[in-house]
């Protein structure tokens, strides 16, 4: 059935090509002083008692005292930001941490992913749950070393149940990027090696397609967006190549919208962080511009998120100026 209206969606698409028009229903600041000088990262997902967001946020990135915050949006207006995970080590050291990426695994279990380390080349990979909605967090479980979990970008569940976690490594001047699964509890760690051909690629977003296909887009040292795809259920990928999406090797994000419209958000310019957009496509090849959310001489407005909710809205969060999380609810008409 989810196929048919998915084939269906693309039908109307392709029968009437005109880009839909985005109807913005809110837009602001998670707080308009937030407790840190600096944050960045954020991310969000919906639960029974409203959308929560996390990000990080101390000094400076890099700065041990970066912790991890999340903020919850009932009726409007967010909650105080509270702190959900450090990385003291003990009384006399702790790491900065790093990405904490929202993911609900089932209707009674919610998880944090994060990193803890001095630096992207030498972090290891953490995650607490939740079996109330984020009200309360589990201590905090190691990942498997030589692995890391999602390492931006939300985990999506795949037909059978497993869960896919968009990953990547940083390590001796070398970016790349690869999958690993586990079980929707959070266990039984594997990793799928991708071959990333001529580019230095991480933070990877997963979209979905019919008949088992999934594509990968990811940031690239190479001042283009680049991609890899799958024709059966993630299990192997495709060399990553180019979409020729001019891109500034920043963080990016998409989701897979029940209608079959594929999202992107990114910073369609090769340099700078200063303009931020949506970006539409129906087979993830051909992308429009829907939408400019940041356009401005300067500034930086970069590390998106993207969701959609049960009822068909749009829930979008991203980094403003290091100062503030900015966050965005839409639909598409």
């Amino acid at each position: 059935m989810k196929t048919a209206l998915i084939i269906l969606s693309l039908f109307s698409f392709f029968s009437n090509p005109e880009k839909p028009t985005v109807k913005i229903l809110s837009s602001g600041f998670i707080y308009e002083k937030l407790p840190t000088p600096e944050c960045h990262a954020s991310t969000l997902v919906e639960t029974d008692n409203g959308i929560l967001a996390a990000w990080f946020g101390g000094t400076y990135e890099r700065h041990p005292d970066v912790n991890i915050f999340t903020a919850r949006l009932i009726n409007g207006k967010w909650s105080t930001p509270e702190v959900v995970a450090d990385g003291i080590e003990n009384k006399d050291f702790r790491n900065p941490t790093w990405n904490p990426v929202l993911y609900r695994n089932s209707d009674d279990l919610l998880t944090l992913y994060y990193k803890e380390g001095p630096n992207p080349k030498e972090w290891w990979g953490l995650y607490k749950t939740s079996t109330d909605e984020g009200k309360t967090w589990s201590k905090a479980i190691q990942i498997p070393p030589g692995m890391l979990g999602p390492v931006k970008n939300k985990p999506v569940q795949l037909a059978d149940g497993t869960l896919l976690h968009p990953s990547s490594f940083e390590t001796n001047g070398i970016w790349s990027m690869h999958v690993e699964t586990t079980t929707a509890d959070n266990q039984n760690w594997r990793k799928i090696e991708i071959d990333n051909g001529d580019f230095h690629a991480i933070q990877p977003t997963v979209l979905f397609y019919p008949n088992g296909k999934l594509q990968m887009l990811a940031r690239t040292q190479e001042d283009v967006i680049g991609t890899t795809w799958s024709l059966d259920n993630g299990k192997s990928w495709s060399t990553v190549e180019s979409t020729g999406l001019v891109h500034n090797n920043s963080g990016i994000d998409g989701v897979t919208l029940k209608s079959g419209i594929q999202l992107l958000l990114c910073n369609p310019i090769k340099d700078g962080r200063n303009k931020l957009s949506l970006m539409m496509s129906m087979d993830g090849v051909n992308w429009d511009e829907i939408h400019v959310l940041e356009d401005h001489p300067k500034g930086e407005f970069s590390y998106p998120a993207i969701i959609q909710a049960k009822d068909g809205t749009v829930h979008l969060t991203y980094t403003y100026n290091r100062e503030k999380i900015k966050y965005v609810s839409l639909a598409l008409e």
